[in-house]
């Protein structure tokens, strides 16, 4: 039985969320996306080796937002985006996680997210003890992941996860 899952949002404005319900204590570990400053100028990438890090403290399925070119978004900020993706990608199969992906309109439909800010609202009620965590504009990366992983918690385990274990 999966004890707790992880949720990405990709990107470097995303965040890694480990989500474990308990009757008790719901645990919902939130992370911003790692990233390193890349030269002098305002611009970073993500940390495969800070990603890595804090995904191997559960070894957990993790479902990773699947993403896709946005109209009127450049060909350099797509081409970081698709970078950050892969590592966050190269990550978990180094770690042999099993992974998942969720389109933004699957999660967000059966997530009950609607509007521009609903996943922070979303996160905010169905998390009530982590409200703190998205309450700024800013945080909409932390309620998407954590919405992504309670999706993942939800909704089912992976196939990959169900091929693992029909191998051993």
């Amino acid at each position: 039985m999966i004890q707790g899952v992880w949720g990405i949002d990709v990107g470097v404005s995303g965040a890694l969320v480990y989500f474990e319900p308990n009757p008790e204590n719901t645990i919902a570990e939130i992370y911003d996306m790692p990233v390193l400053q890349v030269g002098n100028k305002n611009k970073y990438t993500v940390s495969g080796t800070m990603v890595a890090d804090i995904l191997k403290q559960h070894d957990a399925p993790v479902w990773i937002e699947m993403v896709s070119a946005m109209p009127n978004q450049g060909v350099t900020s797509m081409f970081n985006f698709g970078r950050s993706f892969g590592v966050i990608i190269g990550c978990v199969d180094t770690l042999n996680y099993p992974s998942n992906f969720v389109t933004p309109r699957t999660w967000q439909k059966a997530m009950n997210v609607s509007g521009k800010d609903g996943s922070r609202q979303e996160a905010m009620k169905r998390l009530p003890k982590h409200f703190s965590q998205f309450t700024r504009k800013k945080d909409n990366g932390r309620s998407d992941a954590t919405l992504i992983a309670m999706y993942g918690f939800i909704y089912g385990e992976s196939v990959e996860n169900r091929v693992r274990q029909q191998a051993t």
